[in-house]
């Protein structure tokens, strides 16, 4: 009987080959993908995380990518750089041709091994900004608007926010005190040269619950114009709180994209609490996007709800354009590897070969080669507004010249 049935199961395998073709059924491609979901940073991981696998399920539901089903293995590093190393070890193992890097110590610690490697690892919106240079910087891939994007960012949208004059304004730097918080330093400290404000930085020491007293001298002894906040974790709430405490105008606050999320403002005490607080965006807002229509349709097909993460639409939203990324340079990779049988390397030139990428509008037209692995480093602005974020610009970008100066003199 045993052998019946393994007889009948080999012919069953055999018209399932031959239906799908030889490429279709040669390869499963494996993705490492890091997350935090019980670390400092786990309101970010438990909602961006669940994007990136509900996208790489719609792509396996739909036949995966060119026929090869992708496989992602993730593993929790709670925001720590030791398990973040022995995740990439793990993954390597396992062949992973490209690797999801969750967190700015995690990618600097990661650098050397991913290039050594030749495996890509992503790092969008975060992590180290020098690596937009893809030719110093070859298997680093932020493909989104890097800190120090954000930072030229934010002070074109507080000059915009004081009638277009910066000299003699005051701009109080909110921030975390790790790599992650202190990377955008530099940029800020040129711009206030070449604006003529006066900048004066405010550090919040990890887990950055605790910032009364930076607050309450960003308010009542520097008297600042504007504040610039670069906080992400539980800190965003946090400051939302202790500025409306003392009475600080938070129309007069732009967040860096880690601070800027539905979660924010719930875990602050609500939109009527947090109104007028600006923060950037490197991927769009809300629901009304189709690629969010198609996951929602695949649960449904399913006979499930949609899962309630996708109502944090920030994180979530990002998760999915980060698993699109994968896949678009996986696919790529296989068009020139249609057996698949792809590599790290045949990962990293097809990010390289990503142009006009735009997810269905929930993301600016990305372009990335190799040597710009930014891909354009855009964002817009969206404030808390009756009662939910709402857009306040398009998508843009400012100082070039001021960041292509840094990324070139960047050591």
């Amino acid at each position: 009987m045993r052998r019946y049935f393994g007889i009948f199961a080999a012919v069953a395998l055999a018209v399932a080959l031959t239906a799908v073709g030889p490429a279709q059924a040669a390869h499963e491609i494996v993705i490492g993908f890091q997350c935090d979901r019980t670390g400092a940073t786990q309101t970010v991981g438990v909602v961006i995380c669940p994007g990136y696998h509900d996208y790489i399920r719609l792509v396996n539901e739909q036949g995966g990518v060119m026929g090869h089903r992708l496989r992602v293995d993730e593993v929790d590093h709670e925001y720590k750089v030791p398990p973040a190393m022995e995740s990439y070890e793990r993954f390597k193992k396992e062949g992973a041709v490209v690797i999801g890097v969750y967190g700015t110590p995690q990618i600097y610690a990661l650098t050397q091994k991913l290039t050594e490697d030749r495996i890509p690892g992503t790092s969008p919106g975060f992590g180290k900004a020098a690596a937009a240079d893809g030719s110093r910087y070859p298997y680093i891939f932020p493909i989104a608007a890097t800190y120090w994007s954000q930072a030229t960012a934010a002070v074109k949208f507080v000059k915009d926010q004081l009638n277009g004059g910066l000299k003699g304004k005051k701009i109080a730097f909110l921030f975390f005190d790790n790599p992650a918080g202190r990377e955008p330093i530099p940029i800020l400290e040129d711009l206030s040269v070449k604006e003529g404000y006066q900048l004066k930085t405010f550090a919040v020491p990890p887990p950055g619950v605790e910032m009364g007293a930076q607050v309450l001298d960003i308010a009542q002894r520097y008297r600042a114009d504007f504040v610039i906040a670069h906080l992400f974790g539980r800190s965003p709430s946090v400051s939302i709180k202790e500025l409306k405490r003392v009475g600080y105008p938070l129309r007069k606050v732009v967040s860096f994209v880690w601070g800027a999320a539905e979660a924010d403002v719930e875990a602050a005490g609500g939109y009527a609490l947090a109104e007028g607080y600006y923060g950037l965006q490197f991927a769009g807002v809300g629901q009304d996007f189709p690629v969010i229509a198609e996951i929602r349709e695949m649960y449904r097909k399913q006979g499930k709800d949609a899962p309630k993460e996708m109502a944090s639409t920030v994180y979530y939203n990002r998760g999915v354009l980060i698993g699109a990324l994968h896949v678009e340079a996986i696919r790529n990779a296989l068009k020139a590897r249609p057996d698949g049988k792809i590599t790290g390397e045949d990962v990293k030139r097809g990010f390289e070969q990503i142009k006009g990428f735009t997810l269905g509008g929930l993301v600016p037209p990305l372009e990335v080669t190799a040597t710009d692995h930014e891909g354009g480093g855009l964002v817009q602005v969206w404030q808390v507004r009756g009662g939910k974020w709402m857009r306040v610009t398009d998508w843009f970008k400012a100082y070039p010249e001021v960041v292509a100066k840094a990324v070139k003199e960047a050591k």
